[in-house]
């Protein structure tokens, strides 16, 4: 899903790109250390029953032009102890030097859970974790040195959209599951049921009016962009790449009913549609509640936020940050109910008797 890839990826950017220090003639980015806490306060925030920390530190910089220099930094932003790493950010101004804490270093941290993500894949999912993790990473690289930067060059995110979520299914299918006929018969069933998501995704956009600004990462970005975006089309793409991984998961599930069915003895093409749409169903219903929870789990806050709201039901739910995720949820849905009669068909059409044969082949070899 979108918010799995997302993550992942930004943790490998996080952590295989080499370190950077961005310097200009007044501003530079450096990391720094918690030498100590000379002062420390909780506040009440006006208005509210919450408090933060503020916090007097001790730090002494350990990259930049600056490396061994030690500063007393103010610190409101989040709370820190004695030896954690930051990064902070120097600027002169009038020939005064001022510093400011930008984030915590979680770079180690993150590495370690990357780590134990791989280890715990590899070892429970041996050559075929190995080949997932190949097609994940070929995603990554897809998304961040293709989709990203074609999108900022202005091109029109949906059409971009369709055409990485090809290439991001080819490494997901057949790096994954091996070149054979059914992971082609899956590889097309979901693409087509893509397509069909693509068609009904531009179609709740228009009829509801999306501009696509409904989040704050929207339009921060029309303001850092060097080029025009279209952002009602960055929403669509969004939604595509969003359910990949859940259409991926069905039809090759479908794909492997159909096969299994065949081996079975001589039962009709009908009947074994049948079957195999009777398991769909039941895959589609906990995917479906799946698809679901997680779009609620990433919008929880602004659930909160909105549940605060004392505007009417009538007017929350129409609020373009809540009205996308009721669709995202909707089209994803819709996509993974067509992805099943659709690889069912294709399957029953295409795979025979003797594809159990290839696909024990398959196994022997990849195991």
């Amino acid at each position: 899903m979108n918010i799995f890839n997302k993550v992942i990826g930004l943790f490998f950017l996080l952590i295989f790109i080499p370190q950077i220090s961005f310097a200009l003639e007044k501003n530079e980015i450096q990391r720094a250390r918690v030498l100590e806490i000379v002062n420390e306060q909780k506040t009440t925030v006006f208005g509210s029953n919450s408090d933060f920390t503020e916090q007097e530190l001790n730090i002494e910089i350990i990259s930049g032009s600056e490396k061994g220099k030690k500063v007393i930094i103010y610190n409101d932003y989040i709370n820190l102890k004695k030896g954690d790493k930051i990064f902070i950010d120097r600027h002169i101004d009038t020939g005064e030097t001022f510093y400011k804490i930008l984030e915590k270093d979680r770079r180690l941290n993150l590495f370690l859970f990357v780590v134990f993500f791989i280890a715990m894949i590899l070892f429970f999912g041996k050559k075929q974790g190995l080949r997932s993790l190949l097609s994940l990473f070929g995603s990554i690289l897809l998304i961040a040195y293709i989709l990203l930067p074609l999108i900022l060059k202005g091109y029109n995110p949906l059409f971009v959209s369709i055409g990485i979520s090809s290439l991001i299914l080819f490494f997901a299918i057949y790096f994954t599951h091996g070149f054979k006929k059914t992971s082609t018969i899956a590889f097309l069933g979901t693409l087509i049921a893509v397509c069909f998501t693509s068609i009904l995704s531009y179609i709740a956009s228009i009829t509801l009016g999306f501009s696509g600004f409904g989040s704050e990462e929207a339009t921060f970005l029309s303001l850092k962009a060097d080029s025009y975006i279209d952002f009602s089309g960055l929403l669509l793409g969004g939604i595509i790449i969003g359910v990949l991984g859940v259409l991926d998961d069905i039809a090759i599930t479908q794909v492997a009913i159909v096969r299994e069915l065949y081996s079975v003895g001589n039962i009709s093409k009908k009947e074994i549609y049948k079957k195999a749409i009777s398991v769909g169903q039941e895959h589609v219903g906990a995917l479906v509640n799946t698809l679901a929870l997680a779009y609620t789990g990433a919008s929880l806050p602004l659930l909160l936020l909105l549940s605060m709201s004392d505007a009417p039901l009538s007017v929350i739910i129409s609020q373009e940050k809540f009205s996308v995720e009721i669709i995202r949820t909707i089209v994803g849905s819709v996509g993974l109910v067509l992805t099943v009669p659709i690889t069912t068909f294709l399957a029953v059409y295409f795979v025979k008797k003797e594809d159990k044969l290839e696909s024990v082949c398959n196994h022997k070899h990849f195991h």
